[in-house]
């Protein structure tokens, strides 16, 4: 039974109790008789040498004294026991640790029995002392205490509790791996990756983790990873919407930008545990802030430990893992906007070596037919060259060959349209070679429709198509489809750039719909009438000499790519080449090779 407190210092104590700061002046103003020591002047020598020694110490000391192993302690121990306090003085060790007599019961038993000391370093316990069940380390030895019968009477314990220098050991080596870690991450979404894995290998202090990333318009919240909780659960959706009336709960504590708690979760659904048998029922959420960025880039959920409260320390740990996740998250996005950017230079770079090695094929060919002649008038001076005018091309063809078919449907209009009529014959006559050139068979068709306030120009065939990652690029500078199968490979890329150019300067549209292998349309859209034109360009002559070609390039190139009949030579009007031999004998050949028919 514990000792009485008299209200006042007893003078019985014969100097064993003396000194000890506030537990010297709690025990000695007891009255221990009723308890199961008896008075103070009958405790043997060995214990009251052994409790003068326990209160005038600074290290946390407790004595186990008797069969029942009675508790006492000094100012150092009472911080340790906490809440157990003042209840357990003078009281068995059983019944102020319940929570943990399984494991230090036998430990003091041994002692008693065997009169061997025990030491323990960095023993996990999980103590009651502040009314739940708290993860709590200790490194301690249990030194027996022989009375004055050389038996073992009770057992001296000097403790250190090393609680905070064991968590925050594993709390600083989480930080330290997202740090190592996520300079990783090429994304945004490798770095809240790779944060979820690091943070899954503590699940003493992050039972379950859930990382967020904004959209761009900040309306919404993806979830970009997760820590042992499966996704789409109460406390991990995967989308959370800000602009709805409820974004929910997590949403609610998200919406303010800063770090907010969320409490009662296993009263709200199921919980997944981390490294204890009882799920938590708290969570911590942390807005992932960038160095340098007025507005986070996401934030973090965090669980609480169900045996560890949300204190200074533990708070403190959350903001600098979600300051290490936001870093990560910062240098991700950096890497690849350099990517991106480095991407973009090399593709430029590309199509600036791809189009010049074009124009210098291009180039080549009409020189090389110049340099031929000039030559020859060179060697022969006072000569002159007159020009030849070509075959002119009748229109209204609709079979052009091999089975391929032109459709011209294009009836009047009922409202005008104002174009440039250079500008769209460059239009129309870009879109109906680049249908020609891909289609083999089947029909290139030209349409024109008024639809609403816009008249809509449609080339459609039955060629080869588009991929549909090429599509986004179709209309881009120099931008050619590599490995396509065509009439020709001749070409630098800029007839569909030229086309979205020259829509754009009319005020209007060009897009293209295609299925692979199966064809494409291109629809250029025009709008009616004047007003979305400025008046300076409605009617105003030309500053500048037309660089207009008419259709007759385009129709020679045609031509060059249709099926010759026997005996035929397109663009040579039927002439025949013959070489003859300057002297009797058997003749030889000559092989032109050339992949530009102008050339051969």
């Amino acid at each position: 039974m514990q000792g009485k407190a008299l209200g006042v210092e007893s003078s019985s104590d014969s100097g064993c109790l003396a000194g000890g700061g506030a537990m010297g002046a709690l025990m000695r103003s007891m009255d221990w008789s009723p308890s199961p020591l008896g008075p103070v002047e009958n405790w043997p020598q060995s214990l009251r040498t052994s409790v003068s020694t326990c209160l005038n110490s600074r290290f946390a000391i407790l004595i186990w004294w008797g069969p029942d192993l009675i508790m006492l302690y000094n100012d150092a121990y009472r911080e340790i026991i906490a809440g157990k306090h003042p209840a357990a003085l003078g009281r068995p060790g059983r019944e102020c640790w319940p929570e943990i007599w399984d494991i230090i019961g036998p430990m003091l038993h041994s002692v008693i029995e065997n009169g061997e000391a025990t030491w323990s370093d960095d023993l996990l316990l999980l103590l009651e002392r502040h009314g739940y069940p708290e993860e709590c380390y200790f490194t301690f030895s249990y030194s027996p205490i022989r009375d004055e019968s050389g038996a073992v009477g009770g057992v001296f314990t000097p403790v250190a509790e090393t609680t905070e220098r064991v968590i925050g050991e594993r709390r600083l080596c989480t930080l330290r791996d997202l740090a190592g870690r996520g300079s990783i991450a090429k994304s945004p979404a490798e770095a809240c990756r790779v944060a979820a894995e690091t943070l899954l290998a503590n699940r003493y202090d992050v039972p379950f983790a859930a990382l967020y990333l904004y959209t761009k318009d900040r309306s919404q919240a993806a979830l970009a990873a997760t820590a042992g909780i499966v996704p789409g659960s109460f406390i991990s959706p995967e989308v959370i919407s800000f602009d709805c009336p409820d974004p929910g709960l997590l949403g609610r504590a998200a919406a303010t930008s800063r770090i907010g708690e969320i409490g009662g979760l296993s009263s709200l659904g199921a919980v997944p545990g981390g490294a204890w048998p009882v799920p938590p029922d708290s969570a911590i959420v942390l807005p992932l802030v960038s160095p340098g960025q007025p507005l986070p880039s996401g934030f973090l959920v965090g669980a609480v430990s169900p045996r560890k409260r949300l204190d200074d320390s533990y708070r403190a740990f959350y903001e600098l893992a979600a300051g290490q996740i936001a870093t990560a998250i910062a240098e991700a996005e950096a890497y690849e906007n350099e990517r991106r950017r480095a991407e973009a230079l090399a593709e430029l770079d590309h199509a600036k070596t791809t189009f010049f090695s074009n124009v210098s094929h291009e180039f080549r060919t009409p020189l090389t037919l110049m340099l031929g002649p000039i030559e020859d008038l060179l060697r022969r001076p006072g000569e002159t060259v007159t020009a030849h005018t070509g075959t002119e091309v009748a229109g209204g063809v609709t079979e052009i060959g091999a089975g391929l078919q032109l459709v011209i449907d294009c009836p009047p209009l009922p409202s005008p349209v104002y174009v440039d009529r250079e500008m769209w014959e460059k239009i129309v006559l870009n879109l109906l070679s680049n249908a020609l050139k891909f289609t083999f068979e089947g029909r290139v068709s030209v349409s024109l429709r008024q639809t609403g306030g816009e008249v809509g120009l449609a080339v459609s065939d039955t060629g080869i198509g588009i991929l549909e990652s090429d599509l986004p690029r179709i209309f881009d500078r120099f931008h050619r489809v590599e490995g396509a199968r065509a009439r020709t490979t001749e070409g630098s890329g800029i007839g569909l750039s030229l086309v979205r150019e020259l829509v754009r300067l009319h005020g209007g549209t060009v897009r293209v719909e295609s299925i692979y292998g199966q064809g494409s349309v291109f629809t250029v859209s025009i709008p009616l009438g004047r007003n979305h034109l400025p008046e300076d360009r409605i009617g105003t002559p030309r500053r500048q000499s037309s660089t207009a070609m008419g259709y007759r390039p385009y129709l020679e190139e045609a031509l060059r790519w249709m099926p010759e009949a026997p005996g035929d030579s397109p663009g040579i009007d039927g002439a025949a080449l013959a070489v003859t031999s300057a002297a009797p004998g058997p003749s030889g050949r000559v092989l032109i090779a050339d992949d530009n028919a102008d050339m051969r």
